[in-house]
């Protein structure tokens, strides 16, 4: 009985380890997308911060003229 306990493990090891790889893949690939979500927020505001400030250069230069 020992043996076929041992065969029977070494029989789930691959399944097991393919589990492992794709739980580790669905993680993988929602971090990713949690991260291009926020990247993509903060660029936006970032870029509206850009556009103020270039609107605000355009107001100082229009008014030393």
């Amino acid at each position: 009985m020992g043996r076929t306990d041992i065969f029977g493990l070494f029989a789930m090891i691959p399944i097991l380890l393919y589990l492992v790889i794709l739980v580790f893949s669905i993680y993988f690939i929602v971090r990713t997308i949690r991260f291009m979500n926020e990247k993509t927020k903060l660029d936006q505001q970032r870029n509206e911060k850009l556009d103020e400030l270039i609107q605000t250069i355009k107001v100082n230069n229009r008014t030393e003229e």
